[in-house]
């Protein structure tokens, strides 16, 4: 017979004991689970998150790329359509010269431009002053004929310099379109301008040329009638020059006239020059305010560092003016200045070229002392000079 086993008190609190344990590890094993879970969908609702979010950045910068393309494009047009109004108003202040009232209407007329003095001028003032090439006007108390639109002027030649190939031409009209001049002291390497002119003759008046500043303070020699000239401080471009476009405007987009096209290579292609307006500021501005120009001289012949190496005088300018030669019984002689003095500076201005210094003086008027610090054999000194009249 088995006996009944008795239960006692130590057996009842081991069961216990283990009823506790188990039931400890089930809601251990439970909450694992659930953690489990729980990371598990964060995981999966942050990658859904994350991919709305790059969607939304995606979208966005594609939006804002398409809104840039489009702008730009506006832009774009909208440059192009200012540029033309541009051009069609200062097309208004460019007019033909010549030196012949009848000069033809065809291409394949036998004359030459040279004989026609076929050229290009510019309205520089609302009462008539028209600025232009001293080769295609004339010297100074010379007659040429004006042409802007329709109407042909009669214009005398008031001013000329033939070393800058500049002249001012003035007609007896009024309320003229003019144009603005701006500033040649600025200009940079690759910025964007358009020569206006007659090429061949008026034919194809106001022809527009674009290109870019190819270089500028370019110094070049002329050898025309057995005679040897430098033409220094020029603005070289690429845009179109041909022989009719002396004396037309070089401009920017703005419309501001930076130079007048004055000669071309015609040896090498895509190199035409300008003369930079500022040197001829001065003039245009007497003329403007006084309706006369006195022009005051040093009395001296000079060049820059760009002539020197074509003269290939042994002398090595670095900076400064060179004094070449003092004009016999002329404003410097006399003065102490002596030839082979370099020029640094005239009053408070450093002339770097020759056309600075003459943008200086044409500022001044006969009778006007000026004071120049000058170089001697590495020895600084000043001298005074009383401007003459030229």
């Amino acid at each position: 017979m088995f006996k009944k086993a008795k239960i006692g008190k130590n057996n009842k609190g081991d069961i216990l004991k283990v009823y506790k344990r188990k039931s400890k590890a089930k809601g251990i094993i439970i909450s694992i689970i659930i953690i489990i879970l729980l990371s598990g969908i964060g995981y999966y609702l942050y990658n859904i998150y994350q991919s709305i979010e790059i969607n939304d950045e995606y979208n966005a910068e594609k939006t804002s790329l398409s809104t840039e393309l489009t702008q730009t494009v506006e832009n774009e047009e909208k440059n192009k359509a200012n540029i033309a109004d541009v051009i069609e108003k200062i097309t208004k202040s460019v007019c033909g010269i010549s030196k012949l009232t009848d000069t033809g209407t065809s291409i394949l007329s036998t004359a030459t431009e040279s004989e026609l003095g076929l050229g290009t001028g510019i309205v520089v003032s609302n009462n008539g002053y028209i600025l232009s090439n001293a080769h295609v006007t004339g010297d100074k108390y010379s007659t040429c004929y004006v042409t802007i639109e329709e109407d042909t002027y009669t214009g005398t030649v008031v001013w000329a310099d033939s070393d800058l190939d500049l002249s001012i031409t003035k007609i007896d009209a009024q309320n003229l379109e003019y144009v603005t001049l701006g500033s040649s002291n600025d200009i940079r390497v690759g910025e964007t301008v358009y020569a206006i002119g007659n090429p061949i003759g008026y034919e194809f008046r106001q022809t527009v040329t674009s290109g870019i500043i190819s270089a500028i303070n370019r110094t070049i020699k002329l050898e025309e009638d057995d005679k040897v000239s430098y033409m220094s401080d020029l603005i070289q471009t690429d845009a179109t020059i041909n022989p009719g476009n002396s004396g037309g405007p070089l401009i920017y987009a703005n419309g501001e006239v930076i130079g007048i096209n004055s000669v071309k290579i015609t040896s090498a292609e895509g190199m035409g020059f300008a003369v930079p307006i500022n040197v001829v500021k001065p003039v245009i501005e007497r003329f403007i305010q006084n309706g006369n120009f006195e022009e005051a001289t040093l009395g001296i012949y000079v060049y820059d560092e760009s002539v020197s190496q074509y003269l290939k005088l042994g002398n090595q300018l670095s900076s400064g003016i060179y004094v070449e030669q003092i004009i016999k019984r002329g404003s410097a002689d006399g003065s102490g200045l002596k030839e082979g003095d370099i020029i640094t500076k005239i009053d408070d201005k450093v002339p770097k070229t020759v056309n600075d210094l003459r943008e200086y003086i044409y500022s001044k008027s006969p009778g006007d002392k000026v004071t120049l610090q000058v170089t001697r054999n590495k020895d600084e000194r000043t001298v005074e000079i009383t401007l003459g009249k030229k």
